[in-house]
């Protein structure tokens, strides 16, 4: 993932044709997964893929590497045309397995990416309309090159933006008190309120940019408010399989 980005690129930029070929199912089955913060939408992503042999996209990481990269090189995160300009020279490599490090020019920071203080900051970038445009445009020509049999790519605006096209589109969802309860088993240094009311904070300022909880027509809501682990990646992957026999 370590093409430069045209800037003049926007969020709603249109489905390149060879993303478009492989979400049709023509080599790689693409699989596109959104959801709040704290819906396991990761987690749930890599077991489902693991059973179907498929790859996944982790977008998250993408924009944690983006904010660790910030703070290495002293940039002003609340200057998006700093971030932007810091974003066109940095090399991001995501790999399609959860065992191969995600590299920050060559580095592996696969540890780094997750610390709280990174955390903290990315909510930062992730409203930038010309920020996101870049990198969902990385993760359309990550995707197309790929030479697999299929992509789980999770994140937000997926399955809107990223890939309206794909085959198999979900939004993975769980009432707020759920999601900041298995949040605060990460951030074990607040309380359960805190946790909640920072992932409400953050959903609404998601949503300011794409409106990634109400599933449009041909996309799945899963809510795993009810469902442990294991029952929330078999719904994920009985929908895959569901799709694509249908």
């Amino acid at each position: 993932m370590t093409d430069r980005i045209n800037e003049k690129n926007t969020a709603q930029n249109a489905v390149k044709p060879e993303l478009k070929k492989l979400a049709l199912g023509a080599e790689t089955v693409l699989v596109a997964i959104d959801g709040p913060a704290g819906s396991g939408k990761s987690s749930v992503a890599k077991a489902s893929a693991a059973l179907l042999g498929y790859g996944t996209l982790d977008t998250g990481a993408a924009y944690r590497a983006l904010t660790l990269h910030l703070m290495q090189q002293g940039v002003d995160a609340a200057c998006e045309a700093a971030v932007l300009e810091a974003l066109a020279a940095v090399e991001i490599d995501l790999p399609f397995a959860a065992t191969y490090p995600v590299r920050l020019n060559g580095t592996d920071v696969s540890a780094q990416i997750r610390t709280a203080e990174v955390t903290s900051r990315v909510s930062k970038i992730t409203g930038y309309a010309s920020v996101r445009a870049a990198l969902n445009e990385r993760f359309r020509r990550r995707v197309a090159t790929s030479q697999i049999a299929g992509v789980v790519i999770e994140g937000r605006d997926i399955t809107s933006v990223v890939a309206p096209d794909a085959p198999v589109r979900i939004i993975l969802t769980a009432d707020a008190a759920v999601r900041a309860a298995r949040r605060q088993g990460e951030l074990s240094h607040l309380s359960v309120a805190q946790v909640q009311a920072d992932l409400l904070v953050r959903d609404a300022k998601d949503m300011q940019n794409v409106d990634f909880m109400n599933p449009l027509p041909g996309v799945e809501l899963i809510d795993t408010s009810e469902m442990n682990f294991a029952q929330a990646v078999a719904a994920v992957v009985q929908c895959v399989r569901a799709k694509l026999a249908g």
